[in-house]
């Protein structure tokens, strides 16, 4: 088994997903408090089983707890998107400053950022009022943007389409648009399933932060091959490519952002203006009084462990020390609390490393407590679902269609169809194919 330690939220592109051993009669629960002397943590108290036995560093385990929270106070972002920044913050930006900044900043990226008023304006957005969303983006982009930048590198992409994540979400894997676009990098539907993103009642890989950032790269790739111009690709993410054609159309031909910017969707008229003040708020943090909350280690040890039948988050919070949001936390890509188990997929478990060595121990208990909560389910009543799917009955006398149709809870017309009936006129002896809801009780 190979735990990995990898600098970005709780997804590793190189992660290895361990395959569980059932140990029935292990022990179940484990205490996150039994650290020894030497500041490690067994995650066995049982001694019986040292082959699972995975040491953690409690200064670490600490760390990632820290982690953990922090990445749950950051879904009440999302509604924050659109508000501002400041208390202890400067609120006045000085024009000649800025546009050395921008100028600075162009220089460095392949995008076409230049000074004019409506950055201005989005900057002052950010430069007034509550610090809330800056100062917490500053703090979980620790987690997120390693990540974002190894996969925009391996696709030649421009490392500050990572500030576009918060633009959409806010850092937020579990964020939802009101026009239902989710995730981290806000797929809709069909965009997510044509980029390879898996969707279904249980399973949303639109939330998955390493699937759906490798969407994400391959739709920007598509778009800038399309527009060959960041900006027009930036547009074209936000309200699709057919939205920025039309706006080109409309101009009269320009193919500059700032000169088609009239003509694009509202929404979209003020994406791209963020996007830019958001990478300068970045950049220039600290000349603005922006700074987020220091923490010790900027990243989070966990793993996978392949699941060998459905449980719900609250079966493995019954058998383990971590609470149901940890768990959603770690999995964000799971709808209703649950993993489902399907043959031939890849649906995997991520907890902390501590916890690893305990969900091995107490695999058989978690999968217990799901096989006993089915059991004790409402199950369909046997007179209902038993017997033949179909029957040959045998008319007798004084039967009518009416009659029989009653008898086994179908209709006339079910009867008829079946049995390419043109009126109602039966005869004794005749035989009839019926398919029925119900059976007589004598």
């Amino acid at each position: 088994m190979i735990v990995l330690i990898f600098r970005s939220f709780i997804i590793s592109l190189l992660s290895s997903v361990v395959v569980a051993q059932s140990t029935p009669g292990a022990t179940s629960k484990k205490s996150i408090e039994a650290f020894n002397e030497l500041g490690y943590a067994s995650v066995f108290s049982d001694q019986r089983l040292p082959s699972y036995a995975i040491p953690d560093s409690t200064r670490a385990f600490k760390y990632d707890s820290i982690w953990l929270e922090k990445l749950k106070e950051t879904r009440s972002l999302f509604t924050l998107i659109h508000d501002t920044a400041g208390d202890n913050i400067e609120k006045k930006v000085n024009k000649e400053l800025l546009i050395d900044r921008f100028e600075r900043i162009n220089q460095k990226t392949p995008f076409q950022i230049a000074y004019n008023p409506i950055l201005e304006r989005e900057i002052a957005k950010y430069l007034r009022g509550d610090a809330t969303l800056i100062r917490r983006m500053l703090q979980v982009s620790a987690f997120y943007f390693p990540l974002f930048e190894q996969i925009l590198d391996e696709n030649d992409l421009p490392l500050e389409l990572k500030y576009l994540a918060i633009v959409e979400s806010a850092l937020d894997p579990k964020a939802r648009s009101y026009v239902g676009a989710r995730g981290l990098w806000q797929f809709m539907y069909s965009t997510g399933k044509s980029f390879g993103l898996e969707v279904n009642n249980y399973v949303d890989d639109r939330s998955d932060p390493l699937k759906s950032t490798k969407a994400a790269a391959a739709y920007l790739n598509q778009l800038y091959r399309i527009f060959d111009n960041w900006d027009l690709a930036l547009a074209a993410y936000n309200s699709g490519p057919g939205n920025v054609s039309k706006a080109i159309r409309r101009s009269g031909g320009y193919t500059n952002y700032w000169n088609i910017r009239p003509y694009l969707p509202k929404e979209t008229a003020d994406y791209v203006p963020r996007f830019y003040a958001i990478l300068y708020l970045f950049e220039h943090a600290k000349e603005h009084g922006l700074s987020a909350e220091r923490l010790e280690r900027t990243y989070l040890e966990t793993d996978t462990i392949h699941i060998k039948r459905s449980i719900t988050f609250d079966h493995i919070t019954e058998e383990l020390p971590i609470s149901k949001e940890q768990l959603e936390a770690l999995n964000p890509s799971y709808r209703m609390a649950t993993i489902p188990y399907v043959k031939g997929k890849d649906y995997a478990l991520r907890l902390p490393k501590a916890l690893i060595g305990d969900f091995i121990s107490a695999e058989g208990e978690v999968y217990a407590l799901a096989k006993k909560q089915e059991d004790a389910s409402e199950k369909p009543l046997a007179a209902l679902v038993s017997g033949p799917e179909r029957l040959r009955y045998r008319v007798k006398s004084g039967d009518a269609l009416s009659i029989i149709a009653d008898r086994y809870g179908v209709s006339v017309k079910q009867i008829r169809s079946w049995n390419n009936l043109s009126g109602n006129v039966i005869r004794v002896g005749q035989r009839l194919t019926i398919y029925p809801r119900r059976y007589p009780k004598s």
